[in-house]
């Protein structure tokens, strides 16, 4: 990882092996914070589904207090903190989902712990896989969000901008070119792929959305096998990685199982410099060009 200068945001993705245990994942969350802060970080990205893997409607009945959680965890390391995703009985405006379904939701902390965005995730999983599951269909238990969502990031006398996307959405190049359009940076995109659809289009994906949008790509994942309640088991690809503006991953945990045996997470880091982003959109001004959107 580079130095970082007082102008520069240092992020820190976060890789995880979510289960079902909620407590035993906050306290993985709160020590992969605390490291990645000891490595510098001033932005800390988890993966979709962080707080616990399956069992949606029983976590989102705790989504209040989990959220007050993760905001202490920003304030107590002074950091902004990216969560996911957490399951919600609710929409932005409190009205509760309708159709006995959820909302999934991106929050964005502050260091003093305040909410700087929600995000409801737009594009819902749906596809056919070669894997135990077989079929999936996140419509079935979430409604998509409607709303895009580009939130400020204030590190020093600097003003970074977040496009919010969440694993799905970042299938959809139009998406991320509207996020750029809306004054985007960089793009998170915390995930939870399947094994097969991560190992054949992950990587690529985080690459061509970088490329369509002249954006960071911070993709935070879940890597490994989650051993649901019902004897079900989803295995996830990790992989997690942060790409530059012109599609180059900065760098990357090239497995889906941890592998540091005294730890249950992996971290990747990156230092964003807003001044070499801007002058290669400069050099190659697509967005002037763009003609359909």
């Amino acid at each position: 990882m580079n130095a970082a200068t007082d102008h520069d945001l240092t992020i820190a993705a976060v890789q995880m092996n979510t289960q079902q245990d909620i407590e035993a994942n906050l306290l993985s969350i709160k020590y992969a914070i605390s490291d990645a802060c000891a490595q510098g970080a001033t932005l800390v990205v988890l993966p979709e589904n962080c707080c616990s893997m399956g069992q949606q409607f029983k976590t989102a009945q705790r989504f209040e207090s989990l959220s007050a959680t993760l905001a202490d965890y920003a304030r107590a390391h002074n950091i902004y903190l990216l969560v996911g995703s957490l399951p919600c009985l609710y929409r932005p405006d409190g009205i509760i989902v309708p159709d006995g379904r959820l909302r999934q939701v991106s929050q964005l902390f502050a260091p003093d712990g305040s909410q700087v965005a929600r995000y409801d995730k737009i594009h819902l999983f749906t596809a056919t896989v070669a894997d135990k599951q077989g079929s999936y269909n996140e419509a079935a238990t979430f409604e998509p969000g409607t709303q895009t969502v580009v939130a400020p990031l204030k590190i020093n006398d600097a003003v970074y901008h977040v496009g919010m996307m969440v694993c799905f959405d970042v299938r959809f190049p139009a998406l991320a070119q509207r996020l750029r359009q809306a004054g985007a940076d960089i793009l998170s995109a915390p995930s939870a792929f399947t094994y097969v659809t991560g190992q054949a289009h992950w990587s690529l994906l985080l690459q061509a959305r970088a490329l369509d949008s002249q954006c960071m790509v911070i993709g935070a994942a879940q890597g490994g096998e989650h051993i649901y309640k019902d004897g079900n088991v989803r295995k996830t690809w990790g992989h997690t990685a942060i790409t530059d503006f012109g599609g180059k991953i900065i760098d990357s945990y090239d497995h889906t199982e941890i592998k540091d045996q005294t730890k249950d997470y992996a971290l990747v880091f990156a230092t964003f410099n807003q001044q070499a982003q801007e002058a290669a959109r400069q050099k190659m001004p697509i967005f002037q060009c763009h003609r359909l959107a």
